[in-house]
Protein backbone atom coordinates (compact mmCIF):
# COMPACT_ATOMS: atom_id res chain seq x y z
CA UNK A 1 0.00 0.00 0.00
CA UNK A 2 1.03 3.35 -0.75
CA UNK A 3 1.75 5.67 2.17
CA UNK A 4 -0.22 8.26 0.83
CA UNK A 5 -4.31 7.85 1.63
CA UNK A 6 -6.74 9.80 0.14
CA UNK A 7 -9.43 11.94 2.02
CA UNK A 8 -12.17 9.73 0.89
CA UNK A 9 -10.30 6.47 1.95
CA UNK A 10 -10.07 8.33 4.98
CA UNK A 11 -14.15 9.61 5.47
CA UNK A 12 -14.33 5.78 4.48
CA UNK A 13 -12.08 4.32 7.11
CA UNK A 14 -13.18 6.54 9.97
CA UNK A 15 -14.44 4.38 12.54
CA UNK A 16 -12.08 2.08 12.52
CA UNK A 17 -11.29 1.07 16.19
CA UNK A 18 -7.30 1.15 15.42
CA UNK A 19 -7.40 4.79 13.49
CA UNK A 20 -6.01 7.13 15.52
CA UNK A 21 -5.89 10.66 12.94
CA UNK A 22 -3.04 13.10 14.11
CA UNK A 23 -2.76 16.79 13.42
CA UNK A 24 1.16 17.48 13.01
CA UNK A 25 1.17 21.15 11.17
CA UNK A 26 3.96 23.15 12.21
CA UNK A 27 4.21 26.82 13.73
CA UNK A 28 6.79 27.93 10.85
CA UNK A 29 5.78 28.98 7.49
CA UNK A 30 7.02 26.61 4.85
CA UNK A 31 8.18 28.49 2.20
CA UNK A 32 5.49 28.47 -1.13
CA UNK A 33 3.28 26.30 0.66
CA UNK A 34 -0.68 27.96 1.38
CA UNK A 35 -1.32 29.38 4.14
CA UNK A 36 -2.27 27.46 7.22
CA UNK A 37 -5.43 27.46 8.92
CA UNK A 38 -5.14 27.28 12.54
CA UNK A 39 -9.02 27.10 13.27
CA UNK A 40 -10.39 24.37 11.63
CA UNK A 41 -9.01 20.44 12.84
CA UNK A 42 -10.32 17.32 11.03
CA UNK A 43 -13.15 15.58 13.04
CA UNK A 44 -11.69 13.12 15.71
CA UNK A 45 -8.33 14.30 15.07
CA UNK A 46 -5.45 14.20 18.27
CA UNK A 47 -2.61 16.77 18.19
CA UNK A 48 1.05 15.68 17.45
CA UNK A 49 2.85 18.58 18.34
CA UNK A 50 6.80 17.90 17.45
CA UNK A 51 7.72 21.65 17.52
CA UNK A 52 7.22 21.28 20.97
CA UNK A 53 6.54 17.70 22.72
CA UNK A 54 7.90 15.15 20.03
CA UNK A 55 11.49 16.83 19.84
CA UNK A 56 14.57 17.21 21.93
CA UNK A 57 13.94 19.49 24.30
CA UNK A 58 17.50 19.94 25.01
CA UNK A 59 18.43 20.33 21.72
CA UNK A 60 18.48 23.96 20.57
CA UNK A 61 17.57 23.58 16.99
CA UNK A 62 13.60 23.49 15.82
CA UNK A 63 11.95 20.27 15.98
CA UNK A 64 14.82 17.57 16.54
CA UNK A 65 13.68 13.84 16.48
CA UNK A 66 13.61 13.00 20.34
CA UNK A 67 15.34 9.86 21.88
CA UNK A 68 13.19 6.64 21.80
CA UNK A 69 12.36 6.55 25.76
CA UNK A 70 10.97 10.46 25.05
CA UNK A 71 9.00 9.98 21.89
CA UNK A 72 7.69 6.39 23.61
CA UNK A 73 6.33 8.07 26.35
CA UNK A 74 4.89 11.14 24.61
CA UNK A 75 3.47 8.65 22.09
CA UNK A 76 1.77 6.26 25.25
CA UNK A 77 0.36 9.64 26.89
CA UNK A 78 -1.62 10.79 23.35
CA UNK A 79 -3.21 7.07 23.42
CA UNK A 80 -1.09 5.66 20.32
CA UNK A 81 -1.01 1.62 20.52
CA UNK A 82 1.31 -0.64 18.80
CA UNK A 83 -1.35 -1.89 16.61
CA UNK A 84 -2.81 2.03 15.78
CA UNK A 85 -3.58 2.59 12.43
CA UNK A 86 -2.55 6.01 12.35
CA UNK A 87 -3.13 8.81 9.48
CA UNK A 88 -1.09 11.95 9.76
CA UNK A 89 -1.90 15.61 7.95
CA UNK A 90 -1.15 19.09 8.46
CA UNK A 91 -2.92 22.25 8.20
CA UNK A 92 -2.33 23.84 4.39
CA UNK A 93 -1.82 20.21 2.75
CA UNK A 94 0.99 17.97 2.65
CA UNK A 95 3.89 19.68 3.50
CA UNK A 96 4.93 19.09 7.14
CA UNK A 97 2.86 15.84 7.73
CA UNK A 98 5.78 13.78 5.98
CA UNK A 99 7.86 14.46 8.06
CA UNK A 100 5.80 12.85 11.50
CA UNK A 101 5.47 10.28 9.08
CA UNK A 102 9.06 9.58 8.28
CA UNK A 103 9.42 10.04 12.47
CA UNK A 104 7.18 6.85 13.41
CA UNK A 105 8.52 4.94 10.42
CA UNK A 106 12.09 5.96 12.20
CA UNK A 107 10.49 4.26 15.39
CA UNK A 108 9.54 1.00 13.48
CA UNK A 109 6.23 1.94 13.06
CA UNK A 110 4.65 0.30 10.02
CA UNK A 111 1.16 1.52 9.58
CA UNK A 112 1.23 4.97 9.56
CA UNK A 113 0.35 7.02 6.36
CA UNK A 114 -0.25 10.59 4.86
CA UNK A 115 -3.60 12.27 4.01
CA UNK A 116 -2.99 13.34 0.55
CA UNK A 117 -3.86 17.39 0.36
CA UNK A 118 -4.12 17.44 4.13
CA UNK A 119 -6.56 19.61 5.53
CA UNK A 120 -6.99 21.52 2.50
CA UNK A 121 -8.33 18.68 0.77
CA UNK A 122 -9.81 17.61 3.79
CA UNK A 123 -12.12 20.73 3.43
CA UNK A 124 -12.72 21.01 0.01
CA UNK A 125 -14.85 17.66 -0.22
CA UNK A 126 -16.82 18.83 2.57
CA UNK A 127 -15.93 16.24 5.08
CA UNK A 128 -16.45 16.92 8.94
CA UNK A 129 -14.67 19.17 10.59
CA UNK A 130 -14.05 20.49 14.39
CA UNK A 131 -12.27 23.45 16.42
CA UNK A 132 -11.10 21.04 18.99
CA UNK A 133 -8.68 18.09 19.82
CA UNK A 134 -9.82 14.43 20.56
CA UNK A 135 -8.52 13.71 24.14
CA UNK A 136 -7.33 10.08 24.31
CA UNK A 137 -9.40 7.61 26.42
CA UNK A 138 -6.70 6.40 27.99
CA UNK A 139 -2.67 5.59 27.72
CA UNK A 140 -1.71 3.89 24.74
CA UNK A 141 0.92 0.68 24.97
CA UNK A 142 3.52 2.46 21.70
CA UNK A 143 6.76 1.04 22.61
CA UNK A 144 8.98 1.80 19.19
CA UNK A 145 12.29 1.07 18.59
CA UNK A 146 14.35 4.12 17.08
CA UNK A 147 15.82 2.42 13.90
CA UNK A 148 19.38 3.42 12.78
CA UNK A 149 20.65 6.25 10.24
CA UNK A 150 17.04 7.53 9.71
CA UNK A 151 17.87 10.44 11.23
CA UNK A 152 21.61 11.56 10.87
CA UNK A 153 23.93 14.10 12.10
CA UNK A 154 26.15 16.82 11.07
CA UNK A 155 29.13 14.88 11.45
CA UNK A 156 27.78 11.91 9.79
CA UNK A 157 27.28 14.33 6.84
CA UNK A 158 30.53 15.66 7.11
CA UNK A 159 31.85 12.09 6.44
CA UNK A 160 29.82 11.41 3.84
CA UNK A 161 30.83 13.58 1.46
CA UNK A 162 33.79 12.09 0.53
CA UNK A 163 32.00 8.75 -0.01
CA UNK A 164 31.31 7.98 -3.81
CA UNK A 165 28.39 5.58 -2.75
CA UNK A 166 26.49 8.72 -0.92
CA UNK A 167 24.43 10.83 -2.29
CA UNK A 168 22.83 14.21 -0.41
CA UNK A 169 19.61 15.65 -2.00
CA UNK A 170 18.79 19.50 -0.54
CA UNK A 171 15.09 20.16 -0.76
CA UNK A 172 15.76 24.25 -0.51
CA UNK A 173 15.02 26.47 -3.80
CA UNK A 174 17.84 26.91 -6.28
CA UNK A 175 17.97 30.47 -5.08
CA UNK A 176 19.01 29.35 -1.07
CA UNK A 177 20.53 26.26 -2.47
CA UNK A 178 23.25 28.70 -4.38
CA UNK A 179 23.57 31.28 -1.95
CA UNK A 180 21.77 33.71 -4.16
CA UNK A 181 19.09 34.70 -1.16
CA UNK A 182 19.58 35.22 2.34
CA UNK A 183 17.80 32.44 4.82
CA UNK A 184 14.34 32.73 5.94
CA UNK A 185 15.93 32.00 9.43
CA UNK A 186 18.58 34.83 10.52
CA UNK A 187 22.06 34.26 11.38
CA UNK A 188 22.84 31.48 9.02
CA UNK A 189 25.48 31.63 6.05
CA UNK A 190 23.94 30.82 2.70
CA UNK A 191 25.08 28.19 0.08
CA UNK A 192 25.08 24.47 0.42
CA UNK A 193 26.61 21.01 1.69
CA UNK A 194 29.84 20.43 -0.45
CA UNK A 195 28.98 18.01 -3.24
CA UNK A 196 25.11 18.01 -2.83
CA UNK A 197 22.03 17.78 -5.27
CA UNK A 198 19.35 20.20 -5.48
CA UNK A 199 16.10 19.06 -5.51
CA UNK A 200 13.43 21.07 -4.63
CA UNK A 201 10.50 20.32 -3.33
CA UNK A 202 8.13 22.16 -5.31
CA UNK A 203 8.89 19.89 -7.88
CA UNK A 204 6.89 16.73 -6.53
CA UNK A 205 4.15 18.66 -4.95
CA UNK A 206 0.74 19.42 -7.20
CA UNK A 207 -0.75 22.08 -5.29
CA UNK A 208 -1.52 20.87 -1.82
CA UNK A 209 -1.58 17.46 -2.85
CA UNK A 210 1.43 14.76 -3.78
CA UNK A 211 2.14 14.62 -7.04
CA UNK A 212 0.95 10.87 -8.73
CA UNK A 213 3.35 7.83 -8.48
CA UNK A 214 3.56 7.82 -12.43
CA UNK A 215 4.24 11.51 -12.06
CA UNK A 216 7.24 11.46 -9.57
CA UNK A 217 9.22 8.74 -11.33
CA UNK A 218 10.43 10.88 -14.30
CA UNK A 219 11.65 14.01 -11.61
CA UNK A 220 12.98 11.50 -8.89
CA UNK A 221 15.07 9.76 -11.36
CA UNK A 222 16.52 12.85 -12.77
CA UNK A 223 17.41 13.87 -9.39
CA UNK A 224 18.74 10.80 -7.33
CA UNK A 225 21.75 8.85 -9.11
CA UNK A 226 21.85 5.16 -9.47
CA UNK A 227 25.46 5.25 -9.03
CA UNK A 228 24.91 5.47 -5.19
CA UNK A 229 23.84 3.20 -2.50
CA UNK A 230 22.88 5.71 0.37
CA UNK A 231 20.75 9.27 0.28
CA UNK A 232 20.56 11.72 2.60
CA UNK A 233 17.88 14.56 2.04
CA UNK A 234 18.43 17.78 3.78
CA UNK A 235 16.52 21.26 3.82
CA UNK A 236 15.90 24.11 6.17
CA UNK A 237 15.15 22.37 9.30
CA UNK A 238 14.71 19.16 8.44
CA UNK A 239 10.87 19.30 7.50
CA UNK A 240 10.95 19.24 3.59
CA UNK A 241 13.50 17.18 3.35
CA UNK A 242 10.88 14.69 4.29
CA UNK A 243 9.20 14.92 1.60
CA UNK A 244 11.36 14.72 -1.37
CA UNK A 245 12.65 11.57 0.61
CA UNK A 246 8.39 10.51 0.70
CA UNK A 247 9.15 11.10 -3.16
CA UNK A 248 12.19 8.64 -3.25
CA UNK A 249 10.41 5.96 -1.16
CA UNK A 250 7.54 6.07 -3.15
CA UNK A 251 9.54 5.06 -6.12
CA UNK A 252 11.08 2.41 -4.46
CA UNK A 253 14.46 3.69 -3.32
CA UNK A 254 16.25 2.68 -0.25
CA UNK A 255 18.89 3.56 2.33
CA UNK A 256 17.15 6.79 2.67
CA UNK A 257 18.01 9.10 5.98
CA UNK A 258 17.36 12.79 7.01
CA UNK A 259 20.08 15.27 8.17
CA UNK A 260 17.71 16.14 11.60
CA UNK A 261 19.53 19.83 11.48
CA UNK A 262 19.91 20.45 7.80
CA UNK A 263 20.73 24.00 7.09
CA UNK A 264 19.83 25.28 10.65
CA UNK A 265 22.76 23.62 11.76
CA UNK A 266 25.01 23.53 8.95
CA UNK A 267 24.66 27.40 7.92
CA UNK A 268 25.30 28.34 12.03
CA UNK A 269 28.58 25.95 11.90
CA UNK A 270 32.06 25.81 10.45
CA UNK A 271 31.45 23.33 8.35
CA UNK A 272 32.76 23.78 4.68
CA UNK A 273 29.80 24.91 1.81
CA UNK A 274 29.57 25.78 -1.58
CA UNK A 275 27.43 28.45 -3.48
CA UNK A 276 27.68 26.74 -7.03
Amino acid sequence: MSPIVSCSWLYQNRFDPRLVILDTSIEFQIPTAPEQDKTNIIAGARRFDYDNVFCDPDNPLPHMMPDEARFNQQARALGLNQDSLIVVYDNCGTYASPRAWWMLRAMGHQEVYILDGGLTGWKNQDMPLTQAYQTPEAPGDFAGRLQEKYFVSADYVLQQISDRASQTLDARSFERFSGQVPEPREGLRSGHIPGAANFPFVQVMDQHCFKSAEALKPIVSSALSDQVSEYIFSCGSGVTACIILLAAYICGYENLSVYDGSWTEWGQSQHPLETT
